[in-house]
């Protein structure tokens, strides 16, 4: 208790500082809604949009908290990935398959990445966040320390209002204002989202087959290649320099050049001889005492997505199990 009344007191604190630089937070809604009349958000839809809007003091408190203790991938890998979300993976993958197969075609992604995305993203539509994106967008634009992005991301997500996908009481998110069953920001919504039953609207908080295309639209759209993996974890001799890691295009090498290098399957064997070779880019996310992988370009794409080894990782992860356990 102790705890949540210091950090509400602290948010209150810092809102009136705000107050003092930026005028107050309805000062600042108000100029934030005559952009958007400027950029064609109609009355009715603002009018809806920020009715009862509020500060919200939480959504700042997240925003600048930092993980008190960094998880080794040897621990962070079975809390994401856990026995049961595989076994639920796989009982939606099957569920789901004809419109996973249907839109993966379409796009060009292999199903089983729809699915470990949809897992590691919401649980599989369980936890979407129950935000308002307009109160928390709003909030974060304000407090300033990211004020540019999240100004741009409430412009969004009113001009996605203003298209009809969803009413402003059901656009509901995150407290960074990531939206539905694959957490799009209203940015990324407005470029990828997609259509997945034809019925006309893109709504990724409640249709399954939106929330698939969505999906299979943006890895697509960010260079993915059905015809590859991800990667594979390895192993690497002792001592391997570290110029050699990272995901810089200039560090990319072919499987047969890593070989040379003393590279190897997590088991040993030798790295697979392809007709045509592969690039691949060493990573070691922990140190050289922890796992280390070859990924391809299909895992950068993941990381267009979020920018965490950790995730792409688990998303990986868990698409192997839906089809290799």
């Amino acid at each position: 208790m102790k705890k949540l009344l210091s950090v509400m007191l602290g948010a209150a604190l810092s809102l009136n500082a705000f107050a003092s630089d930026k005028g107050t937070f309805d000062d600042y809604v108000n100029g934030l809604k005559q952009e958007a009349r400027e950029q064609g958000i109609s009355e009715s839809i603002l009018s809806e949009a920020f009715q009862g809007v509020e500060f919200k003091p939480r959504a700042v408190t997240a925003d600048r908290n930092q993980p008190e203790k960094k998880l080794t991938l040897d621990e962070y890998i079975p809390r994401a990935v856990p026995d049961w979300k595989v076994k639920q993976a796989k009982q939606l993958y099957q569920q789901h398959y004809s419109d996973l197969k249907r839109i993966g075609d379409e796009y060009g992604v292999q199903p089983r990445f729809i699915v470990a995305l949809w897992g590691v993203e919401s649980n599989f539509g369980k936890f979407t966040g129950n935000y308002r994106v307009i109160d928390a967008l709003s909030t974060l634009a304000y407090e300033g320390r990211r004020e540019a992005f999240f100004r741009k991301e409430a412009l969004a997500a009113l001009n996605i209002l203003q298209q009809g996908h969803i009413s402003p009481d059901k656009m509901k998110g995150s407290w960074a204002g990531a939206m539905g069953q694959c957490q799009f920001m209203p940015s990324s919504f407005l470029t990828f989202a997609a259509d997945g039953n034809g019925d006309g609207k893109k709504d990724i908080w409640n249709t399954k087959a939106d929330v698939f295309a969505s999906t299979a639209n943006y890895l697509s759209g960010s260079g993915w290649d059905e015809n590859y993996t991800w990667g594979r974890q390895v192993k690497v001799p002792a001592g391997i320099s570290p110029e050699l890691q990272g995901r810089e295009a200039s560090k990319g090498k072919f499987l047969a050049e890593w070989s040379k290098l003393g590279i190897t399957r997590y088991d040993g064997r030798a790295l697979p001889t392809l007709d045509e070779d592969i690039k691949a880019w060493l990573i070691m996310p922990d140190d050289d005492n922890g796992r280390s992988y070859l990924v391809y370009n299909n895992y950068n794409v993941l990381m267009r997505w979020n920018r965490s080894y950790y995730f792409a990782l688990a998303v990986s992860h868990l698409a192997d199990r839906i089809v290799m356990d």
